[in-house]
């Protein structure tokens, strides 16, 4: 297996997706100007061309020097050309818009999870002021009584202000403006629905019929009176479409580990493909059978992709699987890092932005381990009926999928279920059942024709589903919570992985030395990271609602600074836990908040709702805090601060006069609801 992938690695298209992910993740992190990329890449076609042409060996080092550097340059021109920031039409190039009302057009494209507040949906913009415009962005729409759900496709003009994406308010949590951008999602429009005047034409195109199809499929399993709790995991079983799951049950099946399956993947697909081969085996496997049923098949796996909202997952299992298919029907014999590669490139050529999606990046890890790891683990035991052989098949892909996407889930999510071999030896057989049910019950909902013994049979079949999950998860001490990683640590760690798998596969001095080379680097790099952080020095004022949280960190150790009721809680905040994960800190002293604090010389006078603060004291920071009642124009006279600071226990427009002030006496104002946390 060892050689079969140093093979594959010497495969021209491995070489050329390479190259191009290297160029994607170049361009999208380094920006360089188009027109220069554009210029190289004319320059270099035809030196490719000659190379091409008078190079006889092409495994030289100058062949394959060359088609990397071509492959690169077409990933770096490609991300360029899919990224809407450069379009001259894109919204966010017209600065005015994030500053004062306008008529914006938009076309609803895709139904997101409603806020407690507001409806949400992804749409795009068309024009702006009756002038075309570019791009995507996230629409709030208030919640009222008679709220309905748009169409997709729906045309709406809307009067607002774009709000851009904003960085977090605190360090260390989850960045949701980042999140947005690798999405090309650049702002936000909140609006009120009498704000909206809704268009008499609706866009028909695949992903209003995509849409239509799954509501008419929801509907028509309502009126079964299918349980809503099960119902929505059913959707999003089959249909890929999580919205309506409650928050209850997505964290059962995270604590559970068997989140992947609330999300259409390889699994689900794998599934589809074997279901219809089944369907299809009385068409003779003659030429021209064996060309209908290929036909069939990619139909059918493309159907189920466009109804399953054409998700990365799913776009790239329902690419991955019908190259397989296309194999088996050319009957060869296909190589799954083959096929692997031709779908990374295939799918990155059309949304270069797939590459960022942590799906999709967890997808195709733990595809590649199970193809590559499983092997070996199936070699350590040889069961000797089908039953138990079975069972040690389900076990090993776990084991191989788990350990492959092990560092990256940390780095992401910052814990580790336990009893994830335990789930998917239960529910990777049940989920077989459901799925093949499940397609059967949504083909016929869509008809309009479901008996009611197989709707109530799928019920309860998620029924059960979803007590074994929930009892799974509830034996809370076998998960594994708040693991910091660092991104250093994260790519030791597979460098240390993917080194000793080697070794094990087919032992050698030289691969031994490497595994041992690889673990020198972790704790290198674990002992480098841990020193850094003990000569770090910093005191941050967090954006925290209605309370003032301050922190001290000297190294590892955290000072917290806070009211007694936030002190006795301090350990599963949730802002302090982000902090401490980010920092690889632990919180060794709580504090009561009082009127002055010192941090490196320098002195931050608080002053709270009493008003009260010592006199004859000339600090580098003042904090305002509880919307106090203080007369700020006077205390800036009296005290001299060289910065003014008001964090999230204030009201807005308390804030509004006091950044009015700041600037009369041009001193800086920072709010923490605006610009986040401040630190030192």
């Amino acid at each position: 297996m060892y050689f079969r992938v140093m093979k594959v690695l010497q495969f021209p298209l491995a070489r050329i997706t390479i190259g191009f992910v290297f160029g994607l993740l170049f361009a999208k992190y380094v920006l360089p100007p188009i027109e220069a990329v554009f210029i190289i890449i004319t320059v270099g076609l035809p030196l490719f061309a000659v190379i091409y042409v008078f190079t006889k060996n092409k495994s030289s080092i100058y062949f394959g020097t060359t088609t990397y550097l071509l492959s690169f340059l077409i990933g770096v021109s490609n991300q360029l050309i899919h990224t809407d920031y450069f379009q001259k039409t894109n919204y966010s190039h017209n600065k005015n818009i994030f500053e004062k009302p306008h008529a914006i057009d938009v076309t609803i494209k895709e139904n997101l999870k409603n806020s407690s507040f507001s409806d949400r949906y992804i749409a795009i913009v068309n024009q702006i002021d009756n002038k075309k415009q570019t791009g995507k962005l996230i629409l709030n729409i208030s919640k009222n009584s008679v709220n309905q759900k748009l169409i997709i496709g729906t045309n709406l003009r809307i009067n607002g202000i774009l709000t851009k994406n904003k960085p977090p308010n605190n360090p260390n949590q989850f960045d949701y403006s980042k999140y947005l951008e690798n999405k090309q999602i650049y702002a936000q429009l909140y609006t009120e629905i009498d704000e909206i005047k809704i268009g008499s034409e609706i866009n028909k195109d695949i992903w209003y019929y995509s849409s239509k199809l799954r509501s008419s499929i929801i509907k028509n399993l309502e009126k079964n009176h299918f349980n809503s709790t099960e119902l929505h995991v059913a959707v999003a079983l089959i249909m890929g479409q999580q919205q309506e799951i409650s928050p209850n049950i997505i964290r059962d099946y995270q604590y559970a580990g068997a989140v992947h399956i609330l999300s259409v993947s390889g699994l689900h697909i794998g599934f589809i493909l074997l279901f219809v081969t089944f369907l299809l085996k009385p068409i003779p496997n003659t030429r021209r059978g064996s060309f209908i049923k290929l036909f069939i098949i990619i139909v059918s796996l493309s159907l189920f992709g466009i109804i399953a909202g054409l998700a990365p997952s799913v776009v790239r299992s329902v690419t991955m699987f019908s190259f397989v298919a296309i194999g088996l029907h050319l009957r060869r014999s296909v190589n799954i890092y083959h096929t692997l590669l031709v779908s990374i490139l295939l799918i990155l050529l059309v949304e270069p932005s797939f590459l960022y999606d942590v799906g999709f990046q967890l997808s195709y890890l733990a595809l590649f381990f199970i193809i590559w790891l499983q092997p070996l683990l199936t070699s350590l035991w040889q069961p000797k009926t089908k039953f138990s052989k079975y069972f040690w098949d389900i076990l090993t892909v776990s084991f191989a999928a788990q350990i492959g996407t092990l560092p990256l889930s940390i780095y992401y999510f910052h814990q580790f279920p336990g009893l994830f071999f335990v789930t998917n030896i239960i529910i990777i057989p049940m989920l077989s059942v459901i799925m093949v049910l499940g397609v059967i019950v949504m083909i016929l909902a869509a008809l309009n024709s479901i008996p009611v013994f197989l709707s109530n049979l799928l019920e309860w079949s998620i029924y059960i589903l979803n007590k074994i999950i929930n009892t799974i998860a509830s034996l809370e001490q076998f998960i594994i919570k708040d693991i910091p990683l660092h991104f250093y640590l994260l790519l030791s760690s597979y460098l240390l992985l993917i080194t000793v798998i080697i070794w094990f596969k087919k032992p050698s001095f030289n691969k031994f030395y490497s595994a041992l080379l690889s673990i020198f680097i972790f704790q290198i790099t674990f002992v480098a990271i841990n020193l850094t952080r003990q000569g770090q020095q910093e005191l941050v004022i967090f954006n925290s609602a209605k309370n003032t949280l301050i922190t001290e960190r000297n190294g590892k150790n955290v000072t917290v600074f806070a009211n007694a009721r936030l002190l006795k809680t301090a350990t599963t905040n949730n802002i302090l836990q982000s902090y401490n994960m980010g920092n690889l800190s632990v919180i060794k002293k709580k504090t009561l908040l009082q009127n002055l604090v010192y941090f490196n010389g320098k002195k931050i006078l608080i002053v709270d709702t009493t008003s009260v603060y010592p006199k004859n004291i000339n600090p580098d920071i003042l904090l305002l805090t509880q919307s106090t009642k203080i007369n700020l124009d006077r205390l800036i006279l009296t005290i001299k601060p060289k910065i003014v600071i008001a964090d999230a226990s204030n009201y807005r427009n308390i804030q509004v006069r006091w950044k009015a002030s700041c600037i009369k006496h041009k001193i800086p104002f920072h709010a923490t609801t605006e610009k986040g946390f401040y630190k030192l």
